[in-house]
């Protein structure tokens, strides 16, 4: 792909926590290089607390690295980056006296969108993620899967064009995650958004990516990029067939020699 296809450059990042010689310093708890095209849908897997998070939010801006840098569209990232970067992490941060309209209009007020344009896109979004019959639910009233559409939602109401997700399906059920895995091939492929994923379950990465990042632990490490060579669109029929997991297995036994300790699992 030609340089300007690219949306995220992470550029021999490190990052450490503390100071060093304090009990909380962590040395080169990151160390990696990326690249992330526009458009692409890539996951990142590894042990757990081998860093996935910590480069999610250095990417994000939310973190400095140590060493390093981290460009999205050519741009060098020196803190967060509402209106080219939008966030759905595992517990889905809606505020519980809030409707689920309001809670998509309350990101979008942070981001700084004009009052009269936050109504049309709320909408527009919570259509995309099936949620416009509970736009006026409060989060309480909604199942888990529910909730995290609608953190999917007010995410795709930023229009960012770049979206972090951070194990989003992490706490639901096997049934619920599965739907929710399909309606975020359907959105992305309608939006057109890039996307990494931060996932610790290998079939998961499987299904959803064009490139799996596999990571090592302490320090976290890019060991290697994974291609996935299965057509899109994708159905769940694919989790059947033999090639699906003959990379599964592959990309379970590069987890397993990478250097560190920690734990990933294969759904069931």
């Amino acid at each position: 792909m030609e340089a300007n296809d690219v949306a995220i450059q992470v550029c021999n990042v490190s990052h450490q926590f503390g100071e060093e010689g304090s009990t909380q310093f962590v040395r080169a708890m990151l160390e990696t290089s990326l690249d992330i095209h526009r458009g692409e849908l890539l996951c990142l897997i590894g042990p757990s607390g081998c860093g996935k998070s910590t480069l999610l939010n250095v990417i994000g801006g939310l973190l400095t690295p140590t060493s390093g840098q981290v460009l999205v569209s050519d741009q060098e990232v020196r803190g967060p980056l509402p209106q080219e970067i939008a966030y759905v992490f595992q517990e889905n941060a809606l505020f519980p006296w809030s409707t689920v309209i309001e809670n998509v209009n309350l990101g979008m007020m942070f981001q700084g969108v004009p009052k009269a344009a936050r109504e049309p896109r709320a909408r527009k979004s919570l259509a995309a993620v099936g949620l416009s019959d509970f736009a006026n639910h409060y989060p309480g009233q909604l199942s888990g899967g529910m909730r995290q559409r609608a953190a999917l939602a007010r995410a795709l109401s930023l229009e960012t064009g770049i979206i972090l997700m951070d194990e989003p399906f992490g706490a639901l059920d096997a049934q619920t995650r599965s739907e929710m895995q399909q309606l975020l091939l359907k959105v992305w492929d309608e939006t057109a958004s890039t996307i990494l994923f931060v996932t610790h379950d290998v079939d998961e990465a499987v299904y959803l990516a064009d490139r799996i990042f596999v990571m090592s632990a302490h320090p976290g490490t890019i060991i290697e990029d994974v291609q996935v060579p299965f057509d899109r669109p994708r159905d769940l029929g694919l989790k059947e067939r033999n090639e699906f997991h003959e990379l599964a297995n592959y990309v379970l036994g590069r987890l397993r020699k990478a250097p560190g300790n920690g734990q990933v699992r294969v759904s069931v």
